[in-house]
């Protein structure tokens, strides 16, 4: 008897639908309304007053659930969807949560490899490609990363980010990064390399805010990230192809950057 082998539908059905995302990107908006960025700028506003109260208390500093800790300790990584986020004008928000402990690390020693962007490719390889610092005064700088992210299709893209880092003590400390641009690059690394423009442009990502939370204690460091990110809304009708798509690159990019954080600082 023959056996015949068939690719999951499931996967079929996930491939067929980016594929439609991709094909149509001129018959939705290119670029973010203006409704859609104040309600991103709104929502992070809300997020960061938030977090500035999570940092003035001494026993919240790092948002943990019961039993958290001792996963954290055996090396999970924690990721949760946050609620409040949702689809506005055109455009979806997002808000993800990732926390990691790195055992024996330092508050010091992550503010080293956080202000190291030049490192970063090292670190946080395959999917930071290059990065460096632009400027920098003190505790705020500014800084540019290509990065490229593989889920059944690859993209590349280039950003720019306003961050400023803080410290509560020397145990305690929190940095914020904004998006001040993120550019979709099509043939990156080849002589055909150009930036699309605006009307190009998928919408995979318009803007992105990342929170860190560290706190020094039991034998090592909590790290906390937050990400709230503004990207295009899934076309009506491929929610069942393109939502576990959307879904999924935030969960995964969290627990990738923090499994590379925590292995970073153990060297």
């Amino acid at each position: 008897m023959n056996t015949r082998r068939f690719v999951p539908s499931r996967k079929i059905s996930m491939i067929v639908g980016v594929l439609l995302f991709l094909d149509g990107p001129r018959l939705l908006m290119a670029e973010p309304t203006r409704m859609a960025v104040d309600a991103f700028n709104a929502y992070c506003g809300k997020v960061e007053a938030r977090l500035a109260g999570e940092h003035r208390s001494a026993g919240g500093f790092i948002a943990l659930e019961g039993g958290e800790e001792k996963r954290l300790h055996s090396g999970d990584v924690v990721i949760e969807r946050l609620p409040g986020a949702d689809e506005v004008s055109g455009a979806m928000l997002h808000h993800w949560r990732g926390t990691a402990f790195a055992p024996g690390a330092t508050a010091s020693d992550f503010e080293r490899l956080m202000r190291d962007f030049e490192a970063y490719p090292q670190h946080f390889s395959p999917q930071v490609l290059q990065a460096k610092t632009i400027a920098q005064d003190g505790d705020h700088l500014q800084a540019w990363m290509r990065v490229r992210q593989r889920h059944v299709i690859t993209v590349v893209m280039d950003s720019r980010y306003d961050i400023s880092y803080g410290q509560v003590d020397a145990r305690r400390g929190y940095s914020i990064s904004r998006s001040t641009e993120i550019d979709e690059i099509e043939g990156a690394g080849t002589p055909e390399e150009r930036r699309l423009t605006g009307n190009e442009e998928h919408g995979f990502l318009w803007r992105l805010n990342t929170y860190w939370s560290y706190e020094e204690r039991d034998g090592g460091l909590y790290l906390q990230v937050e990400a709230v990110s503004l990207t295009r809304s899934v076309p009506r009708g491929l929610g069942w192809a393109i939502g576990p798509y959307v879904e999924s690159v935030p969960r995964e990019s969290l627990e990738f950057t923090l499994r590379s954080a925590v292995r970073a600082l153990r060297k």
